[in-house]
């Protein structure tokens, strides 16, 4: 299944919502598999984003889907990154 890195920056909103529920962020992760979005790896981080997701999907339009329903919740803005294995990219390179 292809592989996307989400990069996502909370709203005022969306800070708001995860001073006062830190679990929002579990809950958030089992709606995007119920969307057919696996979340494989989470992390907080400092700078310019708040996460960044390693995700699973089956194609471009499901991460679209997944982008369009959470940004529509005005607490969260995404980047969405198709990503390619490392050893996939050189495969093709040659």
């Amino acid at each position: 299944m292809p592989n996307y890195v989400i990069l996502s920056r909370l709203t005022d909103e969306g800070r708001k919502t995860i001073k006062e529920k830190p679990d929002r962020l579990l809950e958030v992760n089992k709606e995007l598999e119920k969307m057919g979005v696996k979340v494989i790896e989470q992390f907080a981080v400092l700078g310019q984003y708040d996460f960044v997701n390693i995700v699973e999907a089956p194609d471009n339009n499901t991460i679209m889907k997944m982008s369009v329903e959470l940004g529509a919740r005005g607490s969260v803005q995404l980047i969405s990154l198709p990503a390619l294995p490392a050893a996939d990219f050189i495969r093709q390179l040659k």
